[in-house]
């Protein structure tokens, strides 16, 4: 079956972060990270059966939901794990809070990848515990990793966690397994426990692939914590679903402790529901979308280089989310959102929500209609054209 992502579909009106927190009818919006497409098919089937119940009481998880998120990761990324290590929550940021208070005290510091996904910053800072950045170094329109910093500011003994972004919002790299056996030796080296955030596990263009961090070895299984959802693959980010994936008893019942103090501990009935269908019946649809993506970011990239040679995107490995660094048009990053809001009525990221190293750096969503996608690209380069470049 051949799936319509070029549809679109009029989002207005139905309370959307995304389309509805500003009045303009006219803004295009391409910031907060969720697709203007409609999940798979079997998903929508799945949860129209489940509303024709008519009743939504308290939820209890049952075996096919462990046993479809066990399945998917064994056959999809060759990782097997077992159902006691899976611990179900409302969301990936939930899920990162309630793990940095079980395994951290207040005043403890935790590593971030800078630039890196700004929940990270708030979920530390809200425990009591100091953000220390291992920023990226970014060269070659992409981002590679400071081994030679991480281990020195691994040998801190405050520091007890690394929070890892993989694949990484918002630079796009899909890390290696090379590069992560050497996170992971580092970390352990020095008792760090790493945190993985794989939201973004399942968009992963060709010629790439992902690694669940947890599945390099026996050894980074039992000194890491692994936390996924289908949220960002098949769009359903409201259905408030995400697993915790934790091979360490001791520290699994740490972290279902603070799941349950942090209360967000329960999950609803939409959620159990559309995370068995997307992983037992939405692989095709899924490779489809993933395909449509990557013709998106070619779509960009051809655009960018014809009409916006000075403003450069990094190589897009995974994710849907594209980083243009804007550092030559010698505006700040905060300066240049408000300028496009007010001038292009186009609303796109500022770098630094992401720590000081995004600063002069812009994030597009290109999960959209092709056309849409187009239409963005002009309003910007339009209005560069006219309120910045005076061309």
């Amino acid at each position: 079956m051949e799936y319509d992502f070029d549809r679109i579909i009029p989002r207005h009106d139905t309370n959307s972060y995304k389309w509805d927190s500003v009045e303009e009818p006219d803004m295009l919006p391409m910031w907060v990270a969720d697709m203007d497409f409609r999940t798979a098919p079997a998903v929508v089937n799945a949860l129209q059966r489940r509303v024709e119940h008519g009743i939504f009481g308290y939820t209890r998880v049952p075996e096919a939901y462990y046993s479809a998120v066990t399945a998917w990761f064994g056959r999809k990324h060759g990782w097997a794990i077992q159902k006691e290590w899976i611990i179900y929550t409302s969301g990936v940021v939930p899920a990162l809070s309630a793990v940095i208070k079980a395994l951290t005290a207040p005043g403890d510091k935790v590593l971030v990848q800078t630039p890196v996904y700004n929940c990270f910053f708030s979920s530390i800072r809200n425990n009591g515990c100091e953000v220390v950045a291992n920023p990226l170094i970014y060269e070659n329109a992409t981002y590679r990793i400071d081994f030679d910093d991480l281990e020195c500011k691994a040998t801190d003994p405050g520091v007890k966690l690394l929070l890892l972004c993989n694949p990484h919002n918002p630079v796009g790299r899909v890390w290696k397994k090379e590069e992560l056996a050497r996170i992971g030796e580092i970390c352990i080296r020095h008792q760090v426990t790493v945190v993985s955030d794989e939201i973004h596990c399942e968009l992963v263009f060709p010629g790439y692939t992902y690694t669940p961090f947890a599945s390099v070895s026996a050894q980074f299984a039992a000194h890491s914590v692994t936390c996924v959802s289908p949220s960002k693959a098949f769009n359903i980010a409201g259905l408030q679903i995400a697993n915790i994936i934790c091979a360490d008893a001791r520290v699994r019942a740490q972290i279902d402790k603070a799941i349950n103090v942090n209360e967000v501990c329960d999950v609803n009935p939409f959620g159990v529901e559309a995370t068995i269908a997307a992983y037992r019946e939405g692989e095709e649809w899924l490779s489809q979308l993933i395909g449509y993506l990557e013709e998106n970011y070619l779509c960009m990239k051809a655009f960018c280089e014809k009409y916006l040679s000075d403003l450069p995107i990094t190589i897009l490995e995974g994710t849907y989310l594209v980083w243009m660094d804007c550092r030559r048009l010698h505006k700040s990053s905060e300066e240049l959102e408000r300028l496009l809001l007010k001038e292009a009525r186009l609303w796109l990221n500022a770098g630094t929500m992401y720590g000081v190293e995004g600063e002069g750096f812009m994030r597009w969503n290109i999960a959209c209609p092709r056309p849409q996608l187009i239409k963005g690209l002009k309003r910007f380069r339009n209005s560069l054209a006219t309120n910045i470049l005076n061309m």
